[in-house]
């Protein structure tokens, strides 16, 4: 199964890291791809460094119109849409389905991990990613970074 998220709008100053972390999280659980709308720049540099040193391919997609995007996903993909202000209407009147996590207030960053592990029932967590210069091996206690290779 193909994902792809969509992140529309983004709000100033605080969105900087909150598109930055739905980014990482879309591409640590499975994603393929973020398309991106109003968003600065330097997060897809920060997404390509991740790629370099942690492996794989994710990419990272500025678009101007994401109607566009999610009309023609739709037909192929797992297409995420995750808002960051007022979503505008006509998302939930395209969307097959429009989640909530939970019934207390949280971040978007949340809601989209929890979303995205539900879906691949953990499968996300058994990919490789290729040539990954670093790897977090899971331990019980501490944390455990192999290194393949040293940082530029």
């Amino acid at each position: 199964m193909v994902i792809e998220i969509v992140r529309i709008g983004q709000r100033l100053v605080r969105d900087d890291r909150v598109t930055t972390h739905v980014a990482l999280v879309s591409r640590a659980f499975g994603a393929e791809r973020i398309f991106m709308t109003e968003v600065n720049p330097e997060i897809k540099g920060t997404l390509e460094k991740i790629n370099k040193t942690w492996g794989g391919n994710f990419v990272v997609e500025f678009i101007d119109k994401w109607k566009t995007i999610v009309k023609k996903k739709k037909e192929e993909n797992l297409l995420v849409v995750v808002g960051a202000e007022k979503v505008p209407r006509e998302i939930y009147e395209l969307a097959d389905y429009n989640v909530g996590v939970g019934s207390q207030p949280h971040s978007e960053i949340s809601a989209l991990a929890i979303l995205l592990d539900r879906i691949q029932k953990g499968v996300q967590f058994e990919k490789e990613f290729p040539n990954a210069k670093r790897k977090i091996i899971p331990t019980k206690n501490g944390k455990n970074v192999q290194i393949k290779e040293t940082r530029d």
